[in-house]
């Protein structure tokens, strides 16, 4: 978006202290002190997770190839299918290979930086772009509409009283980030969305050096490029963004005319600067490869397709090469993900047809490297419209992000229904501010919202127990209740008494771990 019309939109922008400035749309929110636990207590490591969007539908075939499957792929793909000789081999294994332009993602998985997750997709499939682009973005089912994304709610329940009260000067950084477009639907909360966008790494670069849209050479146009600067620069994130990118570097190379090694390049610079936003989204286009998939020389190895997968393992080697240079490695991990794979069998325009289930790509320090589940079955003479079959659902993927990465106790709550839990990350660790499991085992109010009274609930194997409670600002408005519990499962009631409509929170400390949760009186 341009400037003139980020000025028009200042208005609103102060409203929702969210704004639109040389590409960006941010929605911003932080935390009070009092609330830090809330936020640590589902990131205790202040852990970031980098989602790299393939769009149009990767094929996941010629990108992680069953070797062993290879024979029937000859049957009926063998206009695109890699010649067996340049496949990459990957160690640990004989059944499975890399398209050969992916040199770089294949070192990093022979260095245990890489998991693979087979045949991930959902059921009944959606065979549209934009339908199957939303299922995946929300965490719905096919039959399914869901107006929020998976990302946002998660957001949300460790932020749920955003907007209100929000932005606080504590901490002012964003919740997530998004390069490349506008705001997804992935990032969407129940009203608005979590998360800034910046349009491209071009008006990042512009925004964080103070370079003005150019203006007239008059008095006129002098005096717009200073209300211009000076709007800029009273913006709610300019200021911590902008401090993340001048603290923060780049140390690796990063190969040129890449789009996606563009935005990564950017992640690991705010990173590295101090940024603590946990979510970024990135993206790269072009993967509709319904003809002209490869160039019909060198035996399939390059092509439209080939040039693609370049493009993504060159940046993402060169981004976790640059995170462990900064030493941010073992905070970030990043995953890949596309709206449907394509079919097992080709089609005449030497391209691949809108198909289902394919392989993810999950990468980092702390990943649990490997493969995790079979090669997909390929049928000796399947139609041309043939899928592969689903194994493992992508929403087990969301769900073992969130429980072992995010550290999120009941991943359900976020994604509708109980999905199982994949080894893919290395379990979060719990921080000075979570709730350690033989302290507290549960904690909660009935009802809430409530009127007159509500329960307090706590269970705990015993020691010294304080219930307090707070307004937003952080400031404990009494104390509810204190001394030593043994062990076992307890309530405490409350009584509103004179205490006004509205949002607050609650704090339950034992022996030193707390948990902080929010309460509504009506």
């Amino acid at each position: 978006m341009k400037r003139r019309t980020f000025l028009r939109n200042t208005g609103l922008a102060a409203a929702w202290a969210t704004f639109q400035h040389q590409g960006f749309a941010m929605n911003t929110m932080a935390q009070v002190p009092f609330l830090r636990a809330l936020a640590e207590g589902g990131n205790p490591q202040d852990r970031v997770l980098v989602l790299i969007q393939l769009n149009g539908g990767n094929d996941g075939l010629n990108t992680f190839i069953p070797l062993d499957q290879y024979d029937n792929l000859a049957n009926n793909r063998a206009n695109v299918l890699i010649n067996e000789n340049q496949i990459l081999s990957l160690n640990g294994t004989i059944k499975n290979g890399m398209h050969p332009a992916m040199t770089g993602l294949r070192n990093m998985y022979n260095d245990g930086l890489v998991s693979v997750v087979q045949n991930v997709g959902y059921p009944n499939q959606d065979y549209s772009h934009f339908r199957s682009t939303d299922i995946w973005m929300s965490g719905a089912d096919a039959d399914q509409f869901l107006e929020t994304g998976w990302a946002g709610r998660y957001l949300q329940s460790q932020h749920p009283l955003f907007p209100d009260g929000y932005p606080n000067p504590d901490n002012p950084d964003p919740l997530a980030i998004q390069i490349g477009a506008v705001v997804s639907l992935t990032l969407m909360g129940d009203s608005v969305p979590m998360g800034m966008g910046i349009t491209d790494p071009t008006a990042f670069y512009q925004f964080v050096n103070d370079i003005p849209e150019p203006a007239p050479n008059t008095p006129y146009g002098q005096e717009l490029e200073f209300i211009r600067l000076v709007t800029q620069q009273a913006q709610v994130y300019y200021q911590s963004v902008k401090a993340a990118a001048d603290n923060g570097q780049n140390i690796a190379p990063y190969p040129a005319n890449n789009e996606l090694a563009d935005q990564l390049k950017i992640v690991a610079q705010l990173v590295s600067g101090g940024l603590k936003t946990p979510i970024y989204i990135v993206s790269i286009a072009g993967f509709d490869t319904h003809s002209e998939q490869v160039d019909g020389t060198f035996g399939n190895a390059e092509g439209i397709h080939a040039n693609l997968l370049r493009m993504v393992s060159e940046a993402v080697s060169a981004f976790q090469k640059d995170l462990q240079l900064l030493g941010v490695d073992d905070r970030v991990a990043g995953m890949t993900f596309s709206e449907f794979g394509r079919t097992i069998g080709s089609n005449a325009s030497i391209g691949t047809d809108h198909g289902a289930a394919a392989p993810m790509f999950v990468f980092g320090k702390e990943v649990i490297p490997g493969i995790i589940g079979d090669n997909p079955v390929i049928p000796s003479n399947p139609l041309v419209s043939y899928d592969v079959d689903m194994q493992h659902d992508f929403r087990s993927i969301y769900a073992s992000a969130l429980k072992d990465w995010f550290g999120i106790a009941n991943p359900e709550s976020i994604l509708g229904q109980t999905y199982p839990i994949l080894p893919i990350f290395k379990a979060a660790q719990t921080g000075t501010q979570v709730i350690h499991q033989q302290d507290v085992i549960n904690v909660s109010n009935y009802p809430n919202p409530f009127h007159g009274s509500t329960t307090f609930t706590f269970t705990t194997e015993g020691g010294y127990v304080v219930i307090s409670l707070a307004d937003l600002g952080g400031r404990v408005l009494q104390t509810v209740a204190e001394g030593n519990y043994p062990s076992g499962t307890h309530r405490v009631t409350f009584n509103r008494n004179d205490l006004r409509p509205g949002n607050y929170f609650y704090q339950v400390k034992v022996n030193g771990s707390t948990v902080t949760k929010q309460l509504v009186v009506i």
